[in-house]
């Protein structure tokens, strides 16, 4: 993946920046971004299809060739997260649509920001990508009843529906990426140094538009989403690290498995939340993709800056 090209790196770099100036414009001028709602599903599809024409042979080497580690961190990942956002949603006495979407952005997939905070924290790289491969080809079987299992507490849940939205714009794109990447290897060779960069504008306008959805509900829910939120991704980094080290991994893994755990592709549970649920649904997810790029940069420069290089980490 070429997300650490210069320019890719200074844009990522400054994601949670971006996202917060353009929710403070979307909050306040909500009419701009409405429009983007219709293509909504268009852009998480664009994103996928960018993840599949960057993957390469490999990040599913790394799979077969040392499955533990992938194992251990996505079955964490889909039992912590789920589980987290539902007892937070509970014990916070969050509103329905609230709590709901706080457990559909737990039982989402990993995204790709979090390859990026794991080789600034000197983790392992190609498992951190290897992980982001496997539950993102895992979602359409185990997202929607996870959903089932943990939401239906609060609203009634299609996981049928779930499944084929999931199907339609996660695996088939990422699946014509891949055939991209088979047939036509030098252009997606030089898709990858855009790939980021529209990746992280299509989030971008995501977010906005949820955001301007909301921005009746904004005042009146957002402390709550967010102490929701804060919670759910740094329980996420301790919960998978430290499951992780009890699993008896080294350091390095250790890091890559937290960072993989407490950072989700929002994106998809924003899609998902606004497809099948409400607007408010979405909520969670968008408030999400700000706070975990904040959190995720910050462990990550902590990590960085330790003494020494982990034991195993990627290069």
């Amino acid at each position: 993946m070429h997300f650490f090209s210069p320019f890719n790196r200074i844009l990522t770099s400054f994601f949670a920046l971006w996202v917060i100036i353009i929710s403070v414009a979307a909050y306040f001028l909500p009419g701009w971004f409405l429009p983007v709602r219709p293509v909504i599903p268009y852009l998480l599809g664009l994103i996928m299809f960018g993840m599949g024409m960057t993957l390469r042979p490999e990040d599913f080497r790394t799979a077969f060739l040392k499955p533990v580690p992938v194992i251990l961190g996505v079955a964490f990942q889909y039992l912590i997260m789920p589980a987290l956002g539902f007892g937070l949603a509970f014990l916070l006495k969050l509103p329905d649509e609230l709590a709901a979407g706080v457990v559909l952005v737990g039982s989402c997939p990993g995204g790709t920001a979090s390859n990026v905070m794991v080789y600034l924290s000197r983790g392992n790289v190609a498992l951190s990508i290897a992980m982001t491969t496997v539950s993102t080809l895992l979602a359409p079987l185990v997202t929607p009843y996870l959903v089932l299992f943990y939401a239906r507490h609060w609203l009634p849940v299609d996981s049928c529906a779930l499944l084929l939205s999931i199907l339609k714009v996660v695996l088939v794109p990422v699946v014509l990426g891949l055939v991209v990447k088979k047939l036509w290897p030098g252009i997606a060779d030089r898709a990858e140094n855009w790939t980021p960069a529209i990746s992280i504008l299509a989030i971008i306008l995501i977010i906005a538009c949820i955001v301007a959805l909301n921005a009746g509900h904004i005042v009146t829910t957002g402390v709550y989403v967010l102490i929701a939120v804060i919670l759910h991704n740094v329980l996420g980094f301790f919960l998978g690290y430290g499951m992780a080290r009890i699993s008896g991994q080294d350091t390095a893994v250790c890091r890559t498995i937290a960072i993989e755990v407490g950072m989700q592709n929002s994106g998809l549970g924003a899609f998902l939340a606004h497809a099948h649920f409400s607007p408010l649904t979405a909520l969670p997810s968008a408030v999400f993709s700000i706070w975990h790029n904040i959190s995720g940069s910050v462990l990550a420069t902590i990590w960085r800056r330790k003494t020494g290089r982990p034991e195993g980490a990627g290069k």
